[in-house]
């Protein structure tokens, strides 16, 4: 098992990363829970799979153990879900010092993490993600949040877990396109964090794809949750460097939107915003065609999309990129590579030159 601390003074937290995990909860996060209430939030789709699993590692330390389910799917990522949860919470007996446990993907983490924040104006959580994007990016940070139909992630909060269990044994469970999704942002992590990470992926996808050896799993997890929490650290509320995250998202969110969050994943959509991210620093001067054609060529490794899907014009995804709640000052903010292993924010690119990358990675 790895342990990686995310710093933040009187609520720094860990993250602990292993095979085999979800049987020892109790010695991991037991102090979190004991004499407490928990409420487990999951989807549907892990009810019967998992929970049992969960609740029984867990009945020996909460005081009283509820659970919630709602849907799976993006389409229950919305505030009448919040709703649900906190009511359930109230039917319960949850009070102030009760915690929410996350048991799920991104969705589940996003929503648990929200309602958690806002229960009576704010408890405690503890995330233990079941798919590699959540593992590397959703559930280490403290974003939680829903969409409106106007956009993702567009109401929430910056709410910290008090621990987060990371079991790679979730990852054999989930079909490629899951795994691929995931990868897409350790992929996102190397190229604007470190380049050792990158090469790292370059020598192993073999070994991580379509399914992941425990060892190599373990190590690419953990290096991308100890680089996420490094940046976390420094600045919490993404108030300046911590944009950097975002890379790909941009352009990726406007097309989850134009594609109405069904059509495209989430991590697929964030691979093609990454390859126009690219070409538009080509364009730029930024980078070379070279260290482009390096970064698709492994997101292509991994299974992922490259190319802007048809029936996104390149002026509907700039139309709607503008309703990123990353933009400042009817400004773009755009996170693009400066090489591997480093990138930077930029808020004066033209018009024309995001239109012509958008154009130039489009599906043909």
């Amino acid at each position: 098992m790895k342990k990686v601390i995310v710093e933040l003074g009187e609520r720094s937290y860990p993250i602990f990363v292993g095979n085999g995990l979800l049987e020892t909860l109790d010695g991991l996060i037991g102090e979190h829970l004991a004499g407490r209430s928990v409420c487990i939030v999951t989807d549907s789709n892990l009810k019967e799979r998992f929970l049992p699993c969960v609740e029984k590692c867990l009945s020996g330390c909460a005081r009283k153990l509820h659970s919630c389910v709602f849907p799976a799917g993006e389409a229950s990522k919305r505030l009448s879900t919040i709703e649900m949860i906190c009511r359930e919470a109230v039917r319960a007996g949850l009070d102030r010092k009760s915690v929410f446990v996350a048991l799920g993907g991104g969705v589940c983490g996003d929503m648990t993490g929200f309602a958690a924040s806002v229960y009576m104006r704010g408890t405690r959580f503890i995330q233990i993600p079941t798919t590699l994007l959540a593992m590397v990016d959703s559930s280490v940070g403290g974003k939680t949040g829903v969409d409106l139909p106007e956009g993702k992630n567009l109401v929430g909060a910056f709410f910290q877990p008090e621990a987060v269990v990371i079991d790679t044994a979730f990852l054999e469970t989930l079909p490629k396109r899951e795994l691929s999704c995931g990868y897409a942002e350790l992929i996102k992590s190397a190229v604007i964090l470190d380049e050792s990470l990158f090469n790292y992926l370059e020598a192993n996808v073999s070994a991580l794809l379509p399914r992941p050896a425990p060892d190599p799993a373990g190590e690419a997890v953990s290096r991308c949750c100890a680089l996420k929490a490094g940046v976390v650290a420094a600045d919490e509320k993404e108030s300046s460097q911590r944009a950097i995250l975002n890379y790909g998202h941009t352009f990726g969110h406007a097309i989850e939107a134009l594609t109405g969050y069904t059509e495209i994943e989430h991590g697929e959509a964030v691979a093609i915003g990454m390859s126009v991210a690219a070409r538009l620093a080509v364009l730029l001067g930024l980078i070379s065609r070279e260290t482009a054609r390096r970064q698709d060529a492994l997101l292509r490794a991994f299974a992922l999309p490259v190319t802007v899907p048809e029936g996104c014009s390149p002026e509907a995804v700039f139309q709607a990129m503008g309703s990123d709640k990353k933009n400042c000052n009817g400004k773009l903010k755009l996170i693009l590579p400066e090489r591997i292993g480093k990138a930077g924010i930029y808020t004066d690119v033209p018009r024309e030159r995001i239109l012509e990358a958008i154009r130039e990675r489009s599906a043909r």
